[in-house]
């Protein structure tokens, strides 16, 4: 029997057995006993499955893991102590120094801080091209070693819809990965492997939380990519890794499981961005409501576009679900049943009016969050994208004047309601 999504989101992952506890345990414990060295050996050797340091794997992070693996449609998948930490990671697992990677400039500004500044000291170069390029322009961003394509399914604020055909098309013609940050649309709303993409990431605490309650992230892995087709290119994953005496990732755990073993058991095993059970105990809280809780963002991200684009105090309008946005077209090809409750748009007047603007708002608050059952807002050009040039901005897709709006699941009503008091303010 095919389950649908809503079914998925609440029983996926984890099936009690008989007298076992029907919600998912936490299992809050750094470490796990052994009768014998033996079988604790099998477990360092890759040769046995099970836990024995939680800094790698905990069976309620796995639990958790296992429901997106489900709801994304992939083979396996892993928690991170945050998305950033996800898509560090989904890179990192196979590129290094020396390597190339190209990326849409419409991502999330930590996301381009990470890729532009930090893993460039790493020795990974990275281009960026405009989402709406041409295919032949696209095509031209690659090079001999690059190692992956990265996007954003709906863009974090600039809200470009990422084109799954075109991306998918130009990674697999130069034979690489095709990565999506999923975190917006989330698999309610698109689910990217379905449109070609190799590996999805998601910042969970937003929709997947959905209440604020715990940062963390999650990498997915379709299964599908054949790393052992470019094993020249991707030896982490094609040959022996001698820090695991000589564990060849493909032979041992096949296409399925390759990726996201290897991400666990060396670069977690490292780096150590662990998720806590706790955390992932809230997160499983937030993936049981997540098909309605994104209905209910869509329908007042929507009413809430409707009612900005009539305002004469509001320069312009950014949603992807309107009619008459650049991108509605792409949006109702890959998620038909809605895109997401964060609405940008631009306060006539600049950057100056823009704050005056948020200052005045009585329901919706002004954080450093988004995709939250509270309402929230931000001016990413004085906040989380600061780090960036104008120019930077501008590619981006992120003026000084935009104002990202994030729908929660207030009244609609109320929420234009202190939307246009707000704007009599300025």
């Amino acid at each position: 029997m095919a389950k649908r999504i809503e079914t998925k989101c609440i029983q996926g992952g984890y099936v009690p057995k008989n007298g076992e506890p029907r919600q998912i345990p936490i299992i809050q414990s750094t470490t796990f006993k052994y009768d014998t060295s033996e079988e604790m050996g099998k477990l360092f050797d890759l040769e046995a499955s099970g836990y024995f340091y939680s800094r790698l794997q905990n069976p309620t992070c796995d639990y958790v893991a296992a429901k997106i693996a489900e709801l994304e449609g992939g083979t396996a998948a892993m928690l991170t102590s945050s998305g950033q930490a996800a898509n560090f990671f989904a890179i990192f697992n196979i590129a290094s120094a020396g390597d190339h990677i190209v990326s849409s400039t419409a991502i999330y500004g930590g996301t381009f801080n990470l890729f532009a500044v930090t893993m460039k000291k790493m020795g990974i170069d990275f281009t960026f091209v405009d989402p709406d390029c041409t295919p032949e322009e696209l095509d031209a961003a690659f090079q001999e070693n690059t190692k992956a394509l990265f996007g954003e399914t709906i863009a974090n604020p600039a809200l470009t819809v990422l084109d799954f055909d075109k991306f998918a098309a130009a990674a697999h013609k130069h034979g690489v990965p095709l990565i999506v940050d999923n975190t917006f649309a989330t698999p309610v709303n698109c689910r990217p492997f379905e449109w070609g993409a190799d590996i999805v990431t998601h910042s969970t605490t937003k929709y997947m939380d959905g209440h604020g309650s715990a940062v963390g992230g999650a990498i997915v892995d379709s299964g599908k990519f054949d790393w052992n087709k470019y094993a020249d290119k991707y030896p982490g994953l094609t040959t022996p890794d001698e820090s695991y005496h000589g564990v060849t990732y493909t032979e041992r755990f096949g296409l399925e499981g390759a990726y996201i073993t290897k991400a666990v058991v060396q670069l977690m095993r490292d780096l150590g961005t662990v998720q806590s059970p706790q955390s992932a105990y809230y997160l499983n809280l937030g993936l049981e409501s997540l098909p309605v809780r994104m209905a209910r963002h869509c329908e007042n991200g929507f009413k809430v576009a409707q009612f900005l684009e009539s305002s004469d105090k509001i320069e312009w309008v950014t949603y992807p679900g309107l009619p008459g946005n650049k991108d509605y077209a792409l949006a109702q090809k890959y998620m038909p049943n809605g895109t997401c409750g964060v609405v940008s748009f631009g306060v006539k007047g600049g950057k100056a009016a823009a704050e005056k603007f948020m200052k005045a708002l009585k329901v919706a608050a002004i954080e450093t969050h988004v995709a939250d059952a509270r309402t929230c807002c931000l001016n990413p050009a004085t906040s989380t994208h600061r780090q960036l040039s104008e120019e930077e901005l501008i590619a981006a897709g992120v003026p000084a004047n935009l104002v990202r709006y994030s729908c929660g699941l207030e009244n609609a009503d109320d929420l234009i309601e202190d939307l246009a008091q707000a704007l009599e303010k300025i």
